[in-house]
């Protein structure tokens, strides 16, 4: 049997055919012929012998094996259908084999059906090629009343020829195959008929015989059927009419009626109401009073009479505590508790029972046999601390429970639960409900009241001893919070709400300097600087590039016929600007400004450069070291705020005697910082 792999390899066949390329149209033929006939005598391809190591062979072979498998299925399809008109006998539908097998069960069986209302033979385009053929093969056959099979469906592979059964052309030869229930002779061309019984491929069940036919198999009943049946033909058992088969004993005053499996004889002579025919056929009179459904109503006694029955009412006698029905048909009791006298005075309840009535002291009262009158029971004395959980008080006939502040009656009556006083917002913000009692509790910002421990008050938290180091610069006290603020220019809050950051001012572009000037940010503000050529001097050109540079270079650029111009040794003059700011503290001197100087083209022993402080160290708070890196100088500052503008000289020194010379001005501001 095929399993669900089998599936899967089908598909995988079928991709691989695309890519099949045909080298030897014999050997091909070959292989198909090998797996067509494996399939018509094995009906199995699981275990198919390849006759070839080829790839192109063994897919072919394999292929041509379960085109014919899945022609045999269908047939086997056809068959059930025609012998059933049932294709659930197969429950398993794992297998590929009963895929195939009930789909050309259904198929055929839509034919039938098709044939019996006098459709068209002609199948729906929707149904599919192969379900089609099966379809038209079946609802043909119905209309020329033989069975259909699957050699009845148009396909140029099967025919007669010199076979018996099944033939299919390949070209060079032809391969013969027998239908479902038959097998090929030795010969490969006569078909024997396969004796299903002998070899238990049947499916009769428990007590049924399995019968051989030409080319299936039929089961039959072992048993009889019983009395009153008999076996038909498909195996079944219907019942025998012994009426019209006239096998009944009925006497001629009765009539013969069928009923399953026997028959019953009803007497032709009918009687009238009240009376019943006995086996004899003569009428008996019924009586009415022996039956179990009770004629007469309750009171009455029965009376049979000929053909019917009658009620005679009877009157009963009632003792003292009873009185007549209104029907007067029996007694019922006197409630003595109804009547308008009260038979057992005040403060008592009366309690009726069946024909009498006792008296007693209604809930809360206890009977005192000195007054012999009911007297009021005190509850709270006599169980004292069980009947209420705080307070008792006494009422007439019953007692009445009370709570303490903070708590209320429960539902039950008699305990006492907590009060939730949260519920009426007896608080001024915050409310936490305690057993018995509550507590107020403010928001954050507030306190509470000292007064009456209700109201919440602001807490100022500027003004706490801890409130000047709240906010770096100014604090404001807001209702339940505080806000910090900053100067109105020049800073700006924080991301922390609590400190104040510089405004860039030159970034922001939000200054005032004009064009010709520098704008140099410090804290909390900005400063304007025009930085101007000295005469005979003019800006480089990096510094009409860059409008906001923070060094501007000034190159000696002499007039004509000025010699005193050229003869100054002084070539070039730099401005820079550098802040330190205030907050900053100096542990130890740092370099601040780079100078770098490039050495003539002159011997080494015969040059020199020389840096010197010419102006603005008035503190000595600078100091040059000189380092031979690349000709550059560091100036390095001492710790101490200050505001200076130094001039720094640069000469070139060759055999004593200065070549050139280059004034530095380092403008150094101390930025104002707050925080």
């Amino acid at each position: 049997m095929i399993r669900t792999l089998l599936c899967s390899v089908l598909e995988l066949l079928l991709l691989m055919l695309f890519k099949w390329h045909h080298k030897c149209k014999t050997s091909m033929e070959n292989c198909c012929t090998s797996g067509y006939e494996w399939a018509s005598q094995k009906r199995d391809c699981s275990s198919l012998p390849l006759i070839s190591e080829v790839n192109e062979c063994s897919i072919a072979q394999v292929q041509c094996c379960i085109s014919q498998l899945e022609e045999l299925h269908c047939t086997t399809g056809i068959n059930i259908a025609n012998e059933h008109d049932d294709c659930d006998s197969h429950d398993d539908n794992s297998t590929c084999e009963t895929k195939f097998i009930k789909k050309c069960c259904y198929c055929c069986l839509l034919g039938k059906a098709a044939q019996d209302q006098g459709q068209s033979c002609e199948p729906s385009l929707l149904m599919g090629y192969q379900c089609g053929l099966v379809f038209r093969a079946c609802c043909v056959k119905g209309q020329e009343g033989s069975d259909a099979s699957i050699s009845d469906i148009p396909n140029k592979d099967l025919g007669g020829g010199p076979c018996a059964q099944q033939c299919r052309d390949t070209g060079s030869s032809y391969v013969c195959s027998c239908f479902v229930g038959y097998q090929l002779e030795p010969d490969g061309v006569t078909c024997e008929d396969i004796n299903e019984c002998i070899m238990g491929i049947h499916n009769c069940g428990i007590g049924q015989a399995c019968i051989n036919t030409a080319g299936s198999f039929r089961c039959q009943r072992e048993t009889s059927c019983g009395t009153g049946y008999e076996l038909t033909e498909d195996n079944l058992c219907k019942d025998i009419d012994e009426c019209e088969t006239g096998t009944h004993n009925c006497l001629p005053d009765f009539i013969c009626q069928n009923t399953p499996g026997s028959f019953r004889c009803r007497p032709k002579l009918q009687c009238r109401s009240g009376f019943i025919q006995d086996a004899l056929g003569n009428c008996i009179d019924i009586n009415e009073c022996l039956s179990t459904s009770m004629p007469c109503p309750a009171g009455q006694t029965c009376i049979n009479t000929d053909g019917s029955y009658t009620c005679q009412r009877n009157v009963p006698t009632c003792g003292r505590g009873y009185h007549l029905s209104e029907e007067g048909t029996r007694c019922v009791d006197v409630d003595e508790c109804s009547t308008s006298n009260q038979p057992c005075g005040e403060d008592h309840v009366c309690i009726n029972s069946p024909g009498t009535y006792r008296c007693e002291c209604r809930i809360g009262y206890q009977f005192d046999p000195i007054s012999r009158t009911c007297v009021d029971i005190n509850e709270c004395r006599r169980y004292p601390g069980r009947v209420c959980a705080h307070k008792c008080e006494n009422i007439p006939g019953s007692y009445y429970f009370s709570c303490t502040m903070g708590f209320r009656l429960s539902t039950d009556g008699r305990s006492c639960e907590d009060l939730n006083e949260c519920e009426s917002s007896p608080c001024s913000q915050e409310c936490a409900n305690v057993y018995g009692s509550y507590q107020c509790y403010c928001r954050r910002g507030y306190q509470l009241s000292d007064i009456d421990g209700i109201a919440c008050e602001d807490i100022d938290e500027c003004a706490l001893p801890t409130g000047g180091h709240i906010c770096a610069y100014r604090c404001i006290n807001v209702p339940g919070s505080f806000q910090c603020t900053c100067p109105s220019t020049g800073y700006r809050l924080a991301p922390n709400a609590r400190n104040c950051q510089d405004v860039d001012e030159c970034v922001a572009e939000t200054h005032n300097c004009s064009f010709n000037q520098t704008c140099f940010n410090i804290q909390g503000g900005f400063r304007c600087l025009s930085l101007e050529c000295p005469e005979n001097y003019r800006k480089s050109g990096d510094a009409l590039r860059l409008e906001k540079t923070d060094t501007v270079r000034c190159i000696k650029s002499c007039r004509p016929n000025d010699v005193n111009c050229v003869l100054d040794p002084v070539h070039t003059i730099s401005h820079t600007v550098i802040s330190l700011p205030t907050f900053r503290e100096f542990t130890r001197p740092e370099e601040i400004i780079f100078l770098r100087a490039i050495t003539p083209a002159y011997p080494a022993n015969q040059a020199d450069i020389i840096f010197d402080i010419t102006e603005g160290n008035l503190r000595d708070s600078f100091d040059i070291i000189k380092r031979y890196m690349d000709g550059m100088t560091v100036v390095k500052p001492i710790v101490g705020p200050f505001h200076a503008i130094l001039k720094l000289e640069m000469n070139y020194v060759m055999g004593g005697v200065v070549s050139h010379r280059n004034i530095v001005n380092v403008h150094i501001f101390v930025s104002e910082y707050w925080f």
